[in-house]
């Protein structure tokens, strides 16, 4: 499709945001600063509440560098540590137009005024753009190729030479734009009343439009320089977010999971919808998830195969059983209702999804990917809206994150509780979720700078847990969460805000790790491309381990188990973690740093390999925790070299 400009009209879109938007700004919503459980009405509902510990233990944020960074919209100060920017790739014109920046009070204001005019029968100019209408969102990323969603259609880079070039750019609107891919097929998220089957941008008026297109998007992109739109699943609340789970037993099959999260379709325009809360309406679209069937060899034949009741209780068939929304004590937050998922992260390979479920975590049973089964959840006063999920390698632990204030708010000031739009970090144990630790960004933001927990992804570095994080106008953050109930930031980037006095939404929507680069999507900014530095908390050889993970595909909403080889430099990133611990002798550390630099020459002593993998193991027994699990791996890196 050819790469066209189109202003957006606002009247014919229903978005969260805005609904948010103006309920906060007519209540004035403000930050509570201290906490005040109503647990005898939670053991009354019989919520799982299982993140006590969390509760108890918060960071402190503070002021720093990223504090008070210059403003602007190219030209804002930067700051980094253990981070270096490579690359920044600047909107094109298709998908730019300053007029587009979203600032929330000034659209709440528009459109105050032109209703106004409207009741005084006068002529009504309304904004321009809607909400966010050019803005970048989430990412995908296939062999070179680096794949950014958008509310406005999608771009194609490639990452393959010195700096990122554009492929293409697909113009169709209808947001947010999420894409996932797999092999030359590519699939996108669609939930704007906008939105037209036909990608175009003169919108979709009425309350019914047989011309309206609100679900799961496939195109095919074998013509990188011209992706074909080749199925269009529709779907009752749209699709704000999606995950592919591959069948186990046929590669030809894929199944999309589709969270939704907009107001239900009229079933004039779409038969399989209805609405309204279950005690009224058993037949409700409102809490379930749409499972998507796809033949990779037909993609045009995908349909819904399922909405399974993920939120309902199996004994008394309550449909929503979690829970149904509010505020649980006079200070902790008012939890959205859970009649949706916003976000669900699957791992495959382990059976099992995270699903970041408006108002709970949940923990699902995907063993059978047509059938997923809620096997926990979980509930905690001081999560406003459950947005995201990412697990840890090993699968024991989920990192969810909390978007306070729908990403279009200053949530990471100096008075914001920092415990809220956090990380609530979460183990696995015997099957069930349980909170350990809220963690935040450590550093205090200002009021005209979006800020809150969004999208991120594990970095390889092996024998550690470690995630990338996007946060907004808040920056990009790096942590170590090794240690779930002491996770510590250990690389930052950040930029000054788009402007000084107004908050003007920006910022990064999402921070992944792809092939030995950092990618972000920039909200209004375009394209980042950033790599690590060694530093205190991450050496040289750690960072060479990660960057030697080469992946031909990946989704971060779908999780694939991390494989090192057996190399020196893994070797001596696991080295480097043991001696930063001193978690073993001195000498047993010094023979496997000899031994390694003879590796690295080429020279390999196979009697002396399985010796050091004796002894590792020796030491292993008398070591706790993760320098146990360290010694293991590298005495069992050293035994297989041996041959």
């Amino acid at each position: 499709m050819a790469i066209t400009r189109a202003m957006t009209a606002t009247r014919t879109i229903t978005t969260t945001i805005t609904a948010r938007l103006a309920s906060r700004y007519r209540k004035g919503i403000t930050a509570m600063k201290h906490r005040l459980l109503c647990t005898a009405a939670l053991a009354g509902l019989g919520l799982a509440f299982t993140a006590s510990a969390a509760s108890a233990q918060v960071n402190t944020v503070e002021a720093d560098e990223r504090t008070a960074l210059s403003a602007g919209l190219f030209d804002a100060g930067e700051a980094a540590s253990g981070l270096e920017l490579l690359h920044s790739v600047p909107p094109i014109d298709a998908f730019f137009d300053e007029r587009a920046l979203f600032s929330p009070r000034e659209f709440m204001e528009a459109m105050q005024r032109a209703q106004a005019a409207r009741e005084a029968g006068e002529e009504a100019e309304e904004p321009p753009f809607s909400p966010l209408a050019l803005a970048n969102t989430d990412f995908a990323f296939r062999d070179n190729l680096v794949i950014m969603g958008n509310y406005h259609g999608f771009l194609i880079y490639d990452v393959s030479g010195d700096a990122p070039e554009l492929v293409s750019a697909t113009v169709c609107p209808g947001g947010q734009g999420d894409v996932s891919v797999h092999g030359d097929l590519l699939f996108m998220s669609v939930e704007q009343n906008r939105a037209r089957l036909d990608c175009g941008a003169g919108g979709a008026d009425g309350e019914v439009n047989e011309e309206r297109f609100r679900g799961i998007r496939i195109f095919d992109i074998s013509d990188l320089t011209a992706p074909r739109q080749v199925a269009a699943v529709q779907t009752c609340r749209g699709s704000h977010t999606h995950t592919q789970v591959p069948d186990p037993n046929d590669p030809n099959i894929l199944y999309i999971y589709n969270s939704g999260t907009q107001p239900v379709r009229p079933e004039d325009e779409l038969g399989i919808c209805t609405d309204g809360q279950p005690e009224e309406n058993p037949e409700t679209a409102l809490y379930s998830i749409d499972v998507i069937r796809v033949a990779l060899d037909a993609p045009e034949t995908a349909e819904i195969v399922n909405r399974p009741r993920i939120f309902g209780d199996p004994e008394t068939g309550e449909i929503g059983a979690l829970w149904r929304g509010g505020q649980m004590g006079v200070a902790s937050q008012r939890t959205a209702q859970t009649n949706h998922c916003h976000d669900i992260t699957a791992y495959p390979e382990l059976g099992i999804a995270a699903g970041a479920c408006s108002g709970n975590g949940i923990l699902l049973d995907i063993t059978d990917p047509a059938n997923p089964v809620r096997i926990s959840d979980m509930f905690d006063p001081d999560m406003a809206y459950w947005h995201s999920a990412t697990f840890n390698n090993v699968g024991d632990v989920v990192v969810f994150t909390d978007e306070w204030g729908g990403g279009v708010a200053a949530r990471c000031q100096a008075d914001d509780p920092a415990h809220w739009g956090a990380n609530l970090i979460a183990t696995i144990e015997d099957g069930q979720l349980v909170g350990q630790r809220f963690y935040k960004l450590p550093s205090i933001q200002g009021a005209s700078e979006n800020c809150v927990a969004h999208n991120g992804s594990l970095i390889p570095v092996p024998g550690r847990d470690i995630m990338v994080q996007a946060w907004y106008q808040g920056g990009i953050s790096i942590k170590d969460f090794t240690d779930p109930d002491n996770p510590f930031e250990i690389a930052y980037f950040d930029r000054g805000p788009v402007d000084a006095d107004t908050l003007k939404v920006a910022g990064y929507w999402s921070a992944y790790w792809y092939n030995g680069r950092i990618y972000g999507s920039e909200i209004a900014r375009g394209l980042d491309v950033l790599r690590l530095l060694p530093g205190e908390h991450l050496s040289e050889a750690e960072i060479a381990a990660a960057e030697a993970v080469i992946e031909q595909q990946s989704n971060p909403q779908t999780q694939t188990r991390i494989v090192w080889e057996d190399t020196p430099v893994v070797a001596r990133a696991y080295l480097d973690q043991l001696a930063r611990g001193e978690a073993a002798p001195a000498r047993l550390l010094d023979r496997v740093r000899s031994e390694i630099s003879r590796w690295d020459e080429g020279r390999v002593n196979r009697g002396n390999f399985n010796r050091l993998a004796r002894d590792l193991a020796a030491a292993a027994g008398d070591a706790e925790g993760r320098d146990a699990a360290r010694l293991t791996a590298l005495g069992e890196l050293f035994g297989r070299a041996a041959g």
